[in-house]
């Protein structure tokens, strides 16, 4: 059987709701959300004391009346090759001045965005956000943060980075990806402003843009709690220039030391300039030094700092339900369901349980309507069972490989995979590669096509393998597609997809519908 090429017959239905903007203020003419118009609502300066606006549904998720999604016109685009709003609406709104934004590295300092954010009427200060950073965990994390909370009757914002297969994965509300048309006219309304005279010279990065933007839509969206997602490090990271309800470091581990330091102290403490004053800081597990740097930092700003809550002592069962796999365990007296395997999204549960049962009397949340509605949680290319053959992980260096195969090793015991792999130069790829080789019956290497960075080729990585003495055999591929097809010929042993993300997203495009990876509902 195949591992999910499309045009295979399919192991799971990926059939899914139209995209509707949920709670958002629209023209009656379009249907869809209103560019060009700001609300007025909270500031960020003064954080909620008592609940925020939400749904009163009682059902297990808010009514989402808005306009419904209008159906893609391209093919996928894939990470490295930027769309734009021009890729979606034939060349018109702000996709040109996007794509031509430097979308790599760190640009020192927050003044770049602060300013675009001004010159659009400060749509953050509109926002209630929860602000997660950390080397590894923090897109599940957020995940589970966003559908908990959407579970719990809340209209949601996430935004999130990078995207798999489409830019509007970074913006979405109540699990839904922004439509085609609110993207192209949102873009525009922002690049006129970024390329405005104001008599003041600056340049604006890919991040800083995709970040004003999401802090556009939501605003115009009226979401009620923003999940907040740092795109590398946090002290000088373009999400920085929010005052949220609550920090959230998932971990610290070795990861972009050309732009964060050397050692897990340094990246620590980029990683905590997250932290607000007076703004509780919830930390999950990491090094002792790392949680020491995070600690001094809480101390200093006089913020409450919660550490990670204990382990879960109970036994942990796992099952089939629809083609996942889902692990069951309790928690806080109650049974929970998770869709997502291993030990580490566990500990990525407990941290955004520790989060949510903190803010609840805040918010005014219903911890167990929120807990249980995490039993539907999903996040495209994460430990991912996209079929009953299929695996696919973004994980991208040791730690985050560490964990993935920890996960695999509790949730498929005794198994090995047909591994399809690639890697981009400036990571870690031989550590990645030791993680993964006792999980391995063989792998199988395939360069990373969709991207401008330098990434390894098939035979590069087979070379690799070999000088590091890894005892699963080795083959290698010329596209994603060719390392798929290969795989599939092993009927003794699942396959799995890691390495990447720029991987994962290519793999998906292969194997799902495109909806299935846009939309979280």
């Amino acid at each position: 059987m195949r591992p999910g090429l499309k045009g295979s017959t399919p192991s799971r239905s990926t059939t899914s709701k139209p995209a509707r903007i949920p709670g958002s203020r629209r023209s009656p003419a379009s249907g869809s959300l209103r560019p060009g118009r700001r609300t007025t609502g909270r500031s960020s300066a003064n954080v909620p004391t008592a609940a925020v606006r939400r749904s009163t549904s009682s059902t297990a998720g808010p009514a989402r009346p808005g306009c419904s999604c209008r159906p893609p016109t391209t093919s996928p685009c894939r990470p490295g090759r930027v769309p734009g709003a021009a890729d979606m609406t034939g060349g018109k709104a702000g996709g040109g001045y996007l794509d031509s934004l430097s979308m790599f590295g760190i640009k020192p300092g927050l003044e770049a965005t602060a300013e675009l954010m001004r010159r659009v009427g400060n749509p953050e200060k509109e926002l209630s956000f929860l602000h997660i950073a950390g080397t590894n965990g923090k897109g599940s994390t957020g995940a589970m943060l966003e559908c908990m909370l959407r579970g719990a009757g809340f209209t949601t914002g996430f935004y999130t980075s990078p995207h798999l297969v489409d830019i509007r994965e970074r913006f979405r509300v109540n699990g839904i990806a922004v439509s085609e048309e609110d993207y192209a006219a949102f873009s525009a309304e922002l690049a006129a402003a970024a390329r405005a005279e104001t008599g003041r010279d600056f340049t604006f990065t890919y991040f800083e843009f995709t970040t004003v933007l999401a802090a556009m839509i939501f605003a115009r969206a009226g979401v009620d709690v923003v999940v907040w997602e740092t795109g590398m490090g946090g002290r000088l990271d373009s999400t920085n220039v929010v005052r949220p309800l609550a920090s959230v470091i998932t971990n610290i581990a070795l990861d972009h030391q050309a732009y964060l330091g050397d050692t897990i102290e340094k990246i620590a403490a980029e990683k905590a300039g997250i932290v607000k004053p007076g703004v509780p800081v919830f930390t999950g597990v990491m090094p002792e030094e790392a949680r020491r740097v995070i600690a001094e930092k809480a101390r200093a700003e006089k913020s409450p700092c919660f550490g990670p809550p204990p382990e879960i002592a109970g036994p942990v069962h796992y099952r089939l339900d629809g083609g996942r796999t889902v692990q069951e365990f309790e928690y806080g007296g109650r049974l929970i369901r998770l869709p997502l395997p291993g030990a580490m999204q566990r500990r990525n549960f407990r941290l955004a349980a520790q989060v949510l049962t903190e803010l609840a009397p805040k918010l005014g949340l219903d911890s167990g309507r929120a807990f249980r509605a995490v039993a539907g949680c999903r996040w495209p290319g994460r430990c991912q069972q996209v079929n009953s053959r299929l695996i696919v992980d973004g994980g991208h260096n040791p730690d985050g490989l560490a964990a993935l195969a920890e996960s695999l090793e509790e949730a498929f015991p005794g198994e090995t995979f047909s591994v399809v792999f690639a890697g981009f130069k400036d990571k870690n790829v031989a550590g990645s590669l030791h993680m993964l080789d006792k999980l391995a019956a063989r792998f199988i290497f395939a360069p990373l096509s969709e991207s401008d960075r330098p990434s390894y080729t098939g035979a590069e990585l087979c070379g690799l393998a070999r000088r590091e003495g890894l005892s699963a055999e080795t083959a290698a591929a010329g596209s994603a597609r060719e390392a798929l097809e290969l795989a599939s010929q092993d009927q003794a042993h699942k396959t799995l997809v890691a390495g990447s993300l720029y991987l994962a997203g290519e793999v998906l495009s292969l194997t799902m519908d495109k909806p299935a990876i846009l939309n979280l509902d």
